[in-house]
């Protein structure tokens, strides 16, 4: 009877002892991370193949052999990666199916940018002027008539390239609902609409963009609810004259967070971001719960003599921020990190600064930026010199994580980072 016993209910003792013993290994680092659910931190991420193919580009080092050593690993969903637009590398932005590879690939919060509509609904997109480039809305002649520009052909005789600017204001959401989600992009050479539409650049694909259901704020709660994910709505810039129709600048900010009151969903579940210093100072002193988790995103460099190694050059000061009331910050990645004597990725004097001022630092956008062989781009340009192949976004991201501090890192292609915080005990 014992060997019965043994051999029919072993199995699943032994399962469910491994399951507690993970749960004990894996310790919390991350601050994000101290209100997440059971649920949140049980989902078994799907990391896929491009983690280990960075990893096999990487050249022999620790953290090579130390990364090498997980792929055989159970991976599991962490708030240190968060889905920019969701998981744009491969599929359309800001649509269902761009979230729902987010969420498969362990991002534990999930972006969606809220901009609204000429009847004022909430709607996921980058920005509200984007739709001739990220959806089809030229392809239908009805709608692209509505545009606050119209398809205008190339000219190469006279140096004129392709053009069209597409609202979300210019249409209503039942007709942003009609809209299907592309990839990004646009041939500024096109003389025809057709061609204007197939501007895919040409290091992502098309393979996964045959549907592209676009979302509403309200409906991307609901998603984000369902698969048990933290959300982190980033208000958009209006590109209309605000107030617009008596919707002023605070009614747009209050009402992106009452669909998530509306929603049953606890404020501590949610990081609103805006790059407007005041949209944060108003979810500050007048929705604070909200807003002790309010992300800064960071576009001092806007201003010509802005300099991350002096501080001087920042208005406001990292304290100045803090005595406001901002919690968290958001700079893209050069802003955090440059190189030393020897070429060697090291913490800016910014990163050490917002770190000094106790500021949460989240960092972005990994993996937006194609080829790296060439040194990577907008995103990498305080640190070009020592970036030249692909494999490069694993040293950045340990710099980031060991060295800078950062407690989550936006990304494109979010099981990389998921692969990462899994391997290095970052929850």
């Amino acid at each position: 009877m014992f060997i019965y016993f043994f051999k029919k209910y072993w199995g699943a003792i032994f399962l469910a002892t491994s399951f507690i013993l993970a749960g004990c290994s894996r310790h919390v680092t991350n601050p994000i991370n101290e209100v997440s659910s059971k649920v949140a931190d049980n989902a078994v991420a799907k990391v896929g193949v491009r983690p280990l193919f960075l990893i096999n580009e990487m050249q022999d080092s620790d953290l090579k052999t130390k990364l090498e050593q997980c792929k055989d690993n159970t991976f599991y969903r962490s708030d240190f990666s968060l889905g920019h637009r969701g998981a744009p590398m491969l599929f359309p932005e800001h649509t269902r199916e761009s979230y729902q590879a987010a969420i498969d690939s362990g991002a534990g919060i999930v972006e969606c940018d809220v901009t609204f509509t000429s009847d004022e609904a909430l709607v996921c997109r980058h920005s509200q002027c984007d739709l001739a480039t990220t959806t089809n809305i030229l392809a239908m002649p009805e709608l692209a008539k509505q545009c606050s520009q119209p398809f205008i052909p190339a000219d190469p005789v006279n140096g004129i390239t392709a053009s069209a600017m597409c609202c979300t204001t210019d249409i209503t959401l039942a007709q942003f609902q009609t809209l299907k989600g592309k990839m990004d992009g646009a041939n500024t050479q096109a003389t025809t609409v057709e061609e204007y539409l197939a501007g895919t650049p040409s290091w992502r694909t098309d393979l996964y963009s045959g549907k592209g259901t676009l979302m509403t704020h309200a409906e991307s709660i609901e998603m984000f609810k369902k698969a048990g994910v933290k959300m982190s709505p980033e208000l958009k810039s209006a590109s209309v004259k605000m107030p617009f129709n008596d919707f002023s600048q605070a009614d747009y900010a209050q009402k992106m967070l009452d669909e998530y009151t509306s929603a049953g969903v606890p404020a501590s579940q949610v990081y609103p971001q805006s790059f407007n210093l005041e949209d944060v100072k108003y979810w500050i002193a007048n929705t604070p719960s909200f807003g002790k988790q309010a992300i800064f995103l960071d576009e001092r460099d806007l201003v010509e003599t802005f300099n991350p190694e002096n501080p001087k050059t920042w208005v406001p000061s990292m304290q100045q921020l803090k005595n406001q009331g901002v919690e968290y910050i958001a700079p893209p990645l050069w802003m955090l990190v440059t190189l030393d004597p020897e070429g060697t990725i090291i913490p800016s004097q910014y990163a050490k600064a917002a770190k000094a001022a106790e500021l949460k630092i989240i960092a972005w956008s990994l993996e937006r930026s194609g080829s790296l062989v060439n040194g990577g781009g907008w995103y990498y340009q305080s640190i070009t010199d020592a970036i030249s192949s692909e494999a490069d976004v694993l040293v950045l991201l340990d710099v980031l994580a060991k060295q800078v501090g950062v407690v989550g890192v936006f990304s494109d292609w979010p099981a990389t980072v998921t692969y990462y915080a899994n391997c290095m005990t970052i929850d």
